[in-house]
């Protein structure tokens, strides 16, 4: 499946899940619930997975994990927060960078528009426009 087609199935299950559930609550709920559309859909879902900090070409005795890791492609990062702030876009940046990974979705599920809350990030630089 190409990059595209995986965005416009993780779209898909954003919704669903808003739809589902509304805003206000944890993001771990919001987490299970994506993970049951995402899966509906066929798609290969990983959750919370480590990835290797690594600084100078040596690797630290730490990890860093990340929410949703779709089809060892895409990275979801799902938040439910009353303020979205400036680090939480550059944290999926940093995610994708260091996962070697080219995209990522970030997701704010608390929000009264599901529209306005759903970012796509490319590796290398911030896309400005959230998902169609």
């Amino acid at each position: 499946m190409k990059e595209y087609e995986l965005i416009y199935q993780i779209r898909g299950a954003i919704y669903d899940t808003y739809n589902a559930l509304g805003p206000g609550l944890l993001e771990s709920v919001y987490e299970e619930t994506l993970v049951y559309f995402l899966n509906k859909r066929g798609l290969k879902i990983e959750r919370q997975v480590e990835i290797p900090i690594i600084v100078e070409g040596n690797r630290l005795n730490t990890q860093m994990r990340i929410d949703l890791l779709v089809e060892r492609r895409i990275i979801i990062e799902i938040k439910s927060v009353a303020e979205m702030r400036e680090v939480f876009h550059l944290q999926i940046l940093t995610y994708l960078k260091l996962a070697k990974l080219h995209r990522g979705v970030l997701v704010n599920f608390n929000t009264v528009d599901i529209d306005d809350s759903i970012w796509l990030k490319v590796n290398g630089f911030d896309s400005e426009a959230t998902l169609p």
